[in-house]
């Protein structure tokens, strides 16, 4: 019987994931032998291959993604792609992926040569998306969320805690949430977790996306649909060092803020957001020293004296437990934020996922009042205060 000839060519518009496993031998099957074949079939083969080749290999972009054939690529190619264009660096994509800098670069050079365009311009370390790399992610993400949604198909058939659950959490949530992780894999040990730390802005957009399965955040998003459950109240307010001129003061009027400098959160923040809130209601714009995207900097700096900073007092209860810092008794504050475990509406969560929704909503609570019990804000709060009542 004779052998057909097989050309792997991935479309990427979303479906078709099995050939996106470019652990099949794509290349041998290209420059498989057809001197079997008569002669006018081979011609017929090769005029076809011409006819079929899109655009976007022999140079002409304009078709756009749904045009563009990627022979041979890999899962990892692909996967180490998705990554550099999210963090918009080699290196944090390489510390996603469990691989060195090289490693993702070595994919990605690859995968250009597959493409036949450069998907990056580098300028300095940041690395942006030509718009060949643009029209490629948006099915390249395709792709790789239908290959999730078959593995987590698979893992409800088989009705077992096993697989990987994606969870997402504001920098916030990261004073307290890797204690309940642990306690979580004590619990399920077969189940591996893959957990981003980033900020509202960056969170919401993974979810929206169905990069991550859960998300630890304040607010839900409100441009689409999510569900979501409260886990625990989070205190924000104004710290600054001891020996700051308003440290021992009480009651004191957000009017009394305007004039002294504040270390603040990147705009994308929640706590950002939250302050830019509290600032605007008080009619106050108080100059701003620095911005930073590090709670543990802006609390080094606070230490310092270098000014005061909005944030959640989880991310202080060490400093201020120990004396370091102080929170200001100011009127209107602590701002009382809920804490929630949200996930998409739409979207089925594994066994897996599901187990650990519930095991944060059950058991988080309890959890972050022991880990922040004795710190108290003033005598008017304490951290280990549980959810108010709805």
């Amino acid at each position: 019987m004779r052998n057909s000839k097989v050309v792997m060519r991935i479309s990427y518009v979303g479906h078709g994931v099995d050939a996106i496993g470019g652990r099949v031998d794509a290349s041998e099957r290209r420059v498989q032998d057809y001197s079997h074949e008569p002669s006018q079939n081979r011609t017929r083969h090769r005029a076809s291959r011409r006819r079929s080749t899109p655009s976007a290999v022999r140079g002409d972009s304009a078709r756009g993604s749904r045009g563009l054939a990627v022979r041979g690529a890999s899962l990892r190619q692909l996967r180490a792609f998705a990554a550099v264009a999210r963090h918009h660096s080699f290196v944090r994509a390489a510390a996603e992926l469990h691989l060195t800098p090289s490693a993702i670069s070595l994919q990605i050079k690859e995968l250009e040569q597959a493409v036949g365009l450069s998907l990056f311009g580098r300028s300095g370390r940041a690395a942006s998306l030509t718009r060949a790399g643009e029209l490629l992610l948006v099915d390249v993400s395709r792709a790789l969320l239908a290959l999730k949604d078959a593995e987590d198909t698979l893992c409800r058939l088989r009705g077992a805690e096993t697989g990987v659950v994606s969870i997402g959490i504001v920098s916030n949530a990261n004073y307290f949430m890797p204690r309940l992780l642990a306690r979580f894999h004590r619990a399920h040990p077969s189940v591996e977790l893959r957990v981003a730390v980033v900020n509202r802005e960056q969170l919401v957009r993974r979810l929206a996306n169905g990069e991550i399965e859960l998300a630890i955040m304040g607010e839900p998003p409100t441009d689409f649909t999510t569900r979501f459950e409260a886990l625990a109240v989070q205190p924000l307010g104004i710290l600054a060092a001891p020996e700051h001129v308003l440290a021992s003061r009480r009651s004191i009027p957000a009017a009394e803020l305007e004039g002294w400098d504040f270390v603040v959160r990147e705009a994308g923040s929640g706590t950002r957001a939250a302050m830019d809130q509290f600032f605007r209601e008080a009619n106050i714009a108080p100059p701003r020293v620095m911005e930073l995207n590090s709670n543990e900097t802006i609390r080094q700096a606070v230490i310092a004296n270098m000014g005061l900073a909005f944030l959640s007092f989880h991310t202080a209860a060490v400093e201020l437990r120990h004396g370091q810092l102080v929170a200001l008794d100011v009127v209107g504050l602590p701002l009382m934020r809920r804490w929630n475990v949200v996930s998409l509406d739409a979207r089925q969560l594994t066994e897996a996922a599901e187990s650990l929704r519930r095991f944060i909503i059950e058991l988080g609570a309890g959890l972050i009042a022991r880990q922040f019990e004795g710190v108290t804000l003033g005598g008017k709060i304490s951290l280990e205060a549980g959810l108010p009542a709805a």
